[in-house]
C-alpha cells in the first residue's frame, strides 16, 4: 500500500501554543520527534507535555525551553527528574490504572506523539513495546503524529493502530533506548531474589516492578514450574525462563498461555523476542493494572521495590524526602490485586541500606516523603537479612519484625526508637 510521509517540520506544525501533547514513553519514546519539536521553541508558548516514564535525552526538559514547553508528567523518570525538582516541571500523583480515565474525562489531549512500526499489508502499525497508557492517549487525542521506525517490534494485543488514524507520519529509523537491569544485579539483590523465590509456589502468576531486584528474582526461579506472568512491565529476565518452560502461563485463569504486560523495557534481545510473538499480549493499562482483573488469577505474587519503609510498615517508593524520585506507578494496583488473589502474596523488596550506606528501614519516613503503599496494604517485606510478614500484626509486632531484617548495624538505633515510641525492647 502507498504511504505518504512528511518531514518532521511539516508534521509538527500541527502543534500550537497552549496545546496539551502526549508523549509515548519507555522504550518507545519518540526522541527524534522531540528533538525536532525543540526547533519550534521560538514560535511556541505554554505547550504542555504529559507522559509517564520516558527514556533518553528528551531535550525539552532543559531550562532554555521553559517558556515554550511545560512538562506535566505522571511519573518522574531519570530524564526529567532534575527539571521536576528544580521547579521547571510538574508531577501528577496518580495510580497508573487511573491515567486512561484521566485522559477520557479530564485531560483532553490535543496531540499525541508516538513511535510505531511500519504498517503491514493491511495498513496497521504497532505501538510496539509501550501500549500501557499510549492506547488510551491515541484513542482520545485530536491529532496523532507517528514516527515510523523499522526498529519498533510488532506486538500483539491492544497495540495496533491503522495509518488512517494518523494526522501525519514521519519516517525515521533509530535504535530504541535500551536498559540492562540484569547487569546491575549485585550480591545483596541476588540474596533477596533467592528469599523471594522461596515464597513463590509453582503455578504462581508474577508481577515484577522496575529495577534490579525483580531481575534478581527471575534469576532465582529456574527450579520452579508452570509460572505465569501478568505484569505492568517486563524485562530481559523473563526470556530464559520462557525458553526453559519455567514460564508457560499454563495455570492462569485469565489469558492462559499468554504473558500479559503493559510495556517492556530491556535490551534489543527483548525487543526481538517479543516481535510478532503470540505468547505476549500488550494491553491497555486500565485493564492490566485493574486489581479486580489481577485478582482473577490464582497465587499472584507482586514484587515491588521501595526507597524506605518505616517501622510501622509505611512504604515510600516515589520520593527521597521532598525530592521527587519516581511516582506512584502501578505498585498499589498490584499490591492490592495480589492481596485479593487466592493464595496471592504482595511483596515489597529492598536492600537494607543504599549503596552509600544509608539505612532504608527507618523509625520515621523522611519529612516530605510520600506513602505509596499504606500500612493497611503491606504484607511481606524482604531484605537480604530476611522476610518480615506484617499483615494482621500490630504496630509493636511490625516494628520487631522489621528490625529483625534491618542491617545489623542499624538495629540498635531502631530498637531505641521503637522503645521510645512503643515501649518495646
Amino acid at each position: 500500500m502507498s504511504i505518504e510521509y512528511q518531514s518532521a517540520a511539516d508534521a509538527l506544525s500541527v502543534i500550537q501554543s497552549g496545546h496539551r501533547v502526549f508523549v509515548q514513553g519507555s522504550a518507545q519514546t519518540p526522541l527524534f520527534l522531540l528533538r525536532q519539536l525543540a526547533k519550534r521553541a521560538p514560535e511556541l508558548r505554554d505547550v504542555e507535555l504529559t507522559f509517564i516514564t520516558v527514556q533518553g535525552d528528551i531535550e525539552l526538559d532543559k531550562p532554555e525551553y521553559a517558556d515554550s514547553f511545560h512538562i506535566n508528567c505522571m511519573f518522574v523518570s531519570e530524564s526529567v527528574r532534575k527539571a521536576v525538582n528544580e521547579g521547571r516541571a510538574d508531577f501528577i500523583p496518580v495510580f497508573l490504572s487511573d491515567i486512561p480515565d484521566l485522559f477520557r474525562k479530564q485531560m483532553h489531549i490535543d496531540v499525541a506523539l508516538v513511535q510505531v512500526s511500519p504498517p503491514d499489508e493491511h495498513g496497521y502499525c504497532s505501538l510496539g513495546v509501550s501500549v500501557d497508557i499510549a492506547r488510551s492517549a491515541v484513542n482520545t487525542a485530536t491529532h496523532i503524529i507517528a514516527q515510523v521506525n523499522p526498529r519498533v517490534p510488532r506486538t500483539h494485543g491492544d497495540s495496533l493502530i491503522h495509518t488512517k488514524r494518523f494526522t501525519t507520519m514521519v519516517y525515521h529509523e533509530e535504535e530504541l533506548p535500551q536498559v540492562d537491569y540484569g547487569a546491575k544485579v549485585g550480591p545483596d539483590e541476588l540474596t533477596i531474589g533467592k528469599r523471594i523465590a522461596g515464597l513463590i509456589e509453582d503455578g504462581s502468576t508474577l508481577q515484577m516492578g522496575i529495577g534490579t531486584i525483580p531481575d534478581a528474582v527471575l534469576k532465582s526461579l529456574y527450579s520452579h514450574k508452570n509460572l505465569g506472568v501478568h505484569t505492568e512491565m517486563c524485562s530481559d529476565g523473563i526470556i530464559d525462563l520462557f525458553e526453559k518452560d519455567v514460564i508457560n502461563n499454563s495455570q492462569k485463569r485469565i489469558h492462559p498461555n499468554k504473558t500479559v504486560t503493559g510495556f517492556a523495557v530491556g535490551t534489543r534481545r527483548l525487543y526481538d523476542y517479543v516481535h510478532d510473538n503470540p505468547a505476549f499480549v500488550f494491553l491497555d493499562i486500565d485493564y492490566v493494572n485493574d486489581p479486580h482483573v489481577i485478582r482473577r488469577n490464582p497465587k499472584v505474587v507482586a514484587i515491588n521495590s521501595a526507597i524506605e519503609v518505616d517501622i510501622t510498615g509505611q512504604v515510600c517508593a516515589d520520593s527521597i524526602g521532598t525530592t521527587q524520585y519516581s511516582g506512584i506507578g502501578g505498585q498499589m494496583d498490584f499490591m492490592r490485586g495480589a492481596a485479593l488473589s487466592e493464595g496471592g502474596k504482595p511483596i515489597i523488596a529492598l536492600t537494607s541500606r543504599t549503596a552509600k550506606g544509608i539505612n532504608r528501614i527507618v523509625p520515621f519516613l523522611k519529612p516530605g516523603a510520600g506513602v505509596v503503599t499504606t500500612r493497611g496494604h503491606i504484607h511481606y517485606v524482604v531484605t537480604e537479612y530476611g522476610v518480615a510478614y506484617l499483615f494482621g500484626k500490630n504496630l509493636r509486632q511490625r516494628a520487631k519484625a522489621l528490625i529483625d531484617i534491618a542491617h545489623p548495624d542499624d538495629r540498635d538505633m531502631l530498637e531505641k526508637a521503637c522503645f521510645e515510641r512503643f515501649k518495646l525492647f
